[in-house]
């Protein structure tokens, strides 16, 4: 299947998915190789692949673990420039997810190995207080995660510093320039 990412010029679009796994007041993520900084864990969407069997594809490709993907929480439009040479434009649906009771990965409390093809990723649960220690990208998600994740309703959020203030069903924000 053909992911749906694709580049104009020196601009790359990314159509991305992520879950949100809870457990005792953590949230799961991982991150790639080396890096510094730490995500949720997703991936692309193939081109006629739903968001929520993408969620379920990855998680089964990543982890080897089948979730029940849940409510969506943000619909992301994130700007990053000057990336491998590139500006990117992500958009990002961000979805709660549940890890079976029996889960190995519910029920480990170390960092532990995984593999995406031939690249490799490091999962951690982190406590929600401890999350503004974590370089966490879209940088939204430090304060997201732990205001925004008991509210029933869906937030668009434009620019990955932005955070909306009052979240009401469907509202919008845009970050000042």
């Amino acid at each position: 299947m053909t992911m749906i990412c694709f580049d104009i010029g020196d601009a790359r679009f990314n159509y991305r998915v992520a879950g949100i796994a809870l457990r005792d007041n953590h949230v799961l993520l991982n991150r790639v190789g080396g890096e510094d900084y730490w995500v949720l864990p997703g991936g692309r969407v193939n081109m006629g692949e739903t968001s929520i069997d993408t969620l379920q594809r990855e998680m089964q490709e990543e982890v080897q673990e089948d979730v029940q993907v849940g409510q969506l929480l943000w619909v992301v439009e994130s700007f990053v420039g000057n990336v491998e040479s590139k500006n990117y434009h992500v958009l990002g649906l961000y979805f709660l997810m549940d890890l079976t009771p029996e889960s190995l990965v519910s029920r480990t409390t170390e960092p532990f190995a995984a593999m995406d093809g031939h690249i490799p990723l490091t999962f951690q649960w982190f406590s929600l207080e401890e999350l503004d220690q974590v370089t966490l990208y879209p940088p939204f998600l430090v304060e997201a995660c732990g205001i925004y994740l008991s509210r029933q309703c869906i937030c668009w959020i434009v620019d990955s510093k932005a955070i909306v203030e009052d979240c009401m069903p469907f509202p919008y924000y845009q970050s000042p320039p």
